[in-house]
């Protein structure tokens, strides 16, 4: 059903031109075709196809097309635009065997237009909005001239202080491998040879989310059980999808980089999972082996990577300088190289360009008049995904929705800010076009209410972290603190709010503090937002915050002042009317959390699926002599699927159609869900499992499957769950997959944390 699905939102996305296209003279099987050309190639020719230039830093333009003509460049990536694109496409046609370039870009949640970040898409749980995403997205970046995207990102991450965290799609394993088959199907549709779509490039293999300390870049040291438990499976699942590509991460593993990493690469990707694809370094990781204390030189970094299956270099000079020479001495033998070559050209081959390098380029005559015209945005799915992707965390009194005949103070350094609603690598996303929630309010009440808008306090006070954010994330002005004493915007946000009947206070971090290179020691809201909350909470005015993250952030004391709180990411270009629809009612908010939120730093790791221990705490119980913090509550402040809607909604009882469960046979759960309240909405029903007694520790519970269901005010549905054998097989000590007979507890519920229990046996 999903992939019809998915099919169904390929064709409506694009003109019926794009399906009905077939190659007017068919080409050699893919294989044939290779080594036919691989056979007329010089080494030198090969050598350049293994580079992939990145535009913005690697040489000058003219030069980039000078070496594409002379053929010895495979790839580049940072080039955004058809016109930009077709003069290097015309230079590899003025090659010697006219091999054509492949255009790649970050095309993470969105290329024009910007859907919520990554993180923000998995709290939808619903596998059909996150698809409309990945098939605009798709759709968008092959109109700009665009073949591959360096997505989706799906490491797994259960340290918060990462900045990157912002990018994936959250801590369970199961729910990031829906999504990450999702998303791969949504960029490539039927084929990535087809115009309207592009070749995914999953990334950052392997383990990248599992980072020490949650410093970016940083050492993973991991025992192979959770390796191929909890980190592994969602890059498989990208690959059992069909990604064409693969990017590899920066980080090593057990001391070992991932770019030099023969077990990883070959082993495991290629032989274990039969990987095919091509494989990418990340931007300069060949060199950076040599850091990394695995390589004396450039020599020994591009010798090592090549061996251990990396196919093309980004961005580092080493391949295309030491190649010749290591082929000559022998250290590399010709397989190494050719075995790379195939797969670049294979990949150019899958995304259509042998066929047509001007697949999705065009002619000059069409290109658009204004890149960035209105008219080339996909307004009403941005709008239609982000409110999906809000999740209601506080409602306390039934203080939202909000009426729109209300006098409304809005406060907060993120309420007005265009740039901060498109997040982390948001592509070619203008801020400009992008929705505030000050703007998003405004057109929501039209006359009939007011909002008085005051700043209120800058992101930070600190001049060191808005000097950093500027630099590491834009080279411009990211970050422009408003240079009135703190105390002074706080006094004109508190006369705000004195006048209004509600304050909706749009605080958290901005789009550079949850960003590549941006780990944090706190997950606080910054010390001058806090006063601002502070403040406002004094006045005594219905408090709403509106939160604005790339990670869970611990705002035990801010959600403990506010009347309702609102989680709403950094949702896209459309943000700020989503948020209007979220808040007035327009929309039932049914977001759930895909990443537990803790109540401070001090609790991470935070993830609800953590192992059995033999002195668990149990609440409502001593503590002593039993895993806990003497010095704070031990649950999270939210836990992982998680969100409140503006009804209610009640699960029955649920029950299994067998107590015993054969090898090799099924059985279901049932449980009936109401929607108990008076208002239309949605809600996900989630099914997890337990292994009560196994070979080795399991977790207290993992998510299995889960299913959102609408429901009309009074209407109740049934929802059944199939289990089968498959879904209760782990890695064993041995790292065999496979399920043990015993007695395996299934909980049912609405997050994790307050579920119904049943119980049966594998026989």
């Amino acid at each position: 059903m999903r992939n019809l699905c998915l099919l169904g939102l390929a064709i409506s996305l694009a003109s019926p031109s794009v399906w009905a296209q077939t190659p007017t003279a068919p080409l050699p099987p893919k294989d044939v075709f290779v080594a036919d050309l691989m056979k007329q190639m010089t080494e030198a020719e090969k050598i350049g196809q293994l580079r992939l230039i990145s535009i913005a830093t690697d040489m000058p333009r003219e030069l980039i097309r000078k070496e594409i003509a002379a053929g010895h460049i495979g790839g580049t990536f940072n080039s955004v635009t058809r016109d930009e694109n077709r003069p290097m496409q015309d230079a590899a046609m003025r090659s010697r065997l006219k091999i054509p370039m492949f255009f790649a870009y970050d095309v993470i949640h969105g290329h024009r237009t910007i859907f919520p970040i990554s993180l923000g898409l998995a709290a939808s749980w619903d596998m059909d909005a996150i698809a409309q995403s990945g098939r605009v997205s798709a759709q968008e970046a092959s109109a700009d001239g665009i073949d591959m995207t360096f997505a989706p990102m799906v490491d797994i991450a259960r340290d918060p202080r990462w900045g990157r965290t912002s990018e994936g799609f959250g801590e369970d394993t199961y729910l990031v491998s829906r999504i990450a088959d999702v998303m791969v199907k949504a960029y490539q549709g039927l084929s990535p040879a087809l115009p309207g779509n592009i070749m995914a490039s999953v990334k950052h293999f392997a383990l990248y989310g599992a980072v020490e300390g949650g410093r970016d870049y940083n050492i993973v040291d991991m025992s192979p059980t959770r390796m191929f438990q909890d980190y592994l499976p969602p890059y498989h699942a990208a690959i059992k999808a069909g990604a064409g590509g693969v990017m590899v991460a920066l980080n090593s593993i057990n001391g070992v980089p991932a770019t030099s990493n023969m077990w990883l690469m070959q082993d495991l990707l290629r032989k274990d999972w039969g990987f095919k694809g091509v494989a990418i370094s990340d931007h300069g990781a060949i060199i950076e082996l040599i850091k990394h204390g695995v390589a004396k030189d450039n020599r020994e970094a591009a010798k090592l990577a090549i061996k251990a299956g990396i196919d093309m270099s980004m961005n580092d000079k080493a391949y295309g300088e030491e190649l010749p020479g290591l082929l000559k001495s022998g250290e590399v033998p010709q397989s190494d190289l050719d075995n790379a070559v195939r797969e670049v050209l294979g990949a150019k081959y899958d995304m259509g360009l042998f066929a047509d390098p001007y697949l999705r380029i065009g002619k000059a005559e069409d290109d658009p008049a204004d890149t960035n015209a209105e008219n080339r945005l996909h307004r009403q799915e941005a709008r239609d995904v982000a409110r999906k992707s809000l999740v209601l965390l506080k409602n306390n009194n039934q203080t939202l929705p909000l009426k729109k005949q209300t006098r409304i103070a809005l406060v907060g350094p993120l309420a007005n800010s265009k740039v901060d609603m498109l997040g982390s690598w948001s592509g070619a996303g203008v801020p400009a076009q992008s929705v505030t929630v000050y703007e998003g309010l405004q057109k929501a009440m039209g006359q009939q209410g007011s909002v008085t808008y005051a700043r209120g306090a800058n992101i930070s006070d600190d001049p060191k972290i808005a000097e950093y954010l500027n630099h590491i994330n834009t080279g411009g002005i990211d970050v422009n603190n408003d240079p009135r004493p703190a105390q002074t915007m706080i006094d004109e946000a508190v006369k705000a709010a004195q006048h209004a009947d509600v304050v909706v206070a749009v605080v958290g971090e901005s789009r550079g503090m949850s960003h590549e290179s941006s780990s944090r020691t706190s997950l606080d809201i910054p010390d001058s937002q806090r006063a601002l909350i502070s403040a406002l909470k004094a006045t005594g005015k219905p408090l709403v915050l509106v939160l604005m993250n790339g990670r869970p952030l611990s705002i035990e004391q801010e959600q403990a002042h506010a009347d309702a709180v609102l989680e709403t990411w950094f949702s896209g270009t459309e943000g700020g009317n989503a948020i209007a629809d979220v808040l007035f009612g327009d929309y039932n908010p049914s977001g759930k959390l895909p990443i537990t939120f803790p109540r401070s730093v001090g609790q991470i790791p935070s993830y609800y699926s953590h192992l059995s221990i033999g002195r668990p705490f149990t609440p409502g119980k001593p503590g002593n002599y039993t895993s806990q913090y003497f010095d704070a509550e031990n649950s999270p402040l939210y836990p992982f699927g998680y969100g409140l809607s503006y009804t209610d909604f009640s699960l029955s009882p649920f029950t299994l159609s067998s107590k015993t469960l054969k090898p090799g046979g099924t059985l279901t759960a049932s449980v009936t869900v109401k929607n108990t309240g008076k208002r239309d909405g949605e809600t996900v029903v989630q099914l997890y499992l337990r292994d009560v007694t196994a070979s080795m520790a399991r977790p207290v519970k993992e998510l299995k499957n889960f299913e959102k269901v609408m429901l009309k005010a009074g209407e109740q549905k049934v929802v059944r769950f199939t289990l089968s054998e498959d879904d209760l097989k782990f890695y064993n000590a041995q790292l065999k997959y496979a399920a043990e007979p015993g007695e395996f507890d299934v909980q049912i519920g609405l997050d994790s944390q307050n579920v119904q229990q049943n119980s049966f046996e594998l026989l």
